[in-house]
């Protein structure tokens, strides 16, 4: 599967990281305002008026948000992933969020998970151009 040079980018925060990741955000805008943005409910909503940039929202991640952005990576309209999860606290859709990961790497998806993996793969040159995806076929493997 091809990532095309403008990826589909899901923002992902918990609640105690969301101000985490609208600080990342505002600092890579520019950047990304070249690439097509979704996010969960609040998360979406408070990048849309506190960065200015647009951002499709799903629904709240504890509301089935988390399920939709892993519908959309097998569906491969999702590319990327930066999920600011609290590693601190306990999640009440817990189940989610390990689902989601587990379709990211199924899908061979790049997940951030913190503020320094996403400066290390937003700055990759593969941000910049198409990317071929190496999706396991775990069908022939059975």
């Amino acid at each position: 599967m091809i990532m095309k040079k403008r990826k589909n980018i899901a923002l992902i925060a918990h609640d105690n990281r969301k101000n985490d990741l609208l600080a990342w955000v505002k600092a890579n805008r520019e950047k990304l305002q070249c690439h097509n943005l979704y996010g969960t409910g609040t998360t979406s909503a408070i990048i849309s008026k506190e960065a200015g940039l647009d951002v499709y929202g799903y629904k709240s991640g504890p509301l089935g948000g988390d399920q939709q952005i892993g519908a959309k990576i097998s569906e491969g309209e999702i590319d990327f992933v930066l999920f600011f999860w609290d590693p601190m606290t306990s999640q009440p859709h817990d189940p989610d969020v390990k689902a989601l990961l587990r379709i990211s790497v199924l899908y061979d998806v790049p997940v951030a998970m913190n503020r320094s993996t996403a400066d290390f793969l937003f700055t990759s040159e593969y941000m910049e151009n198409e990317y071929e995806r190496k999706i396991i076929d775990y069908k022939s493997r059975v």
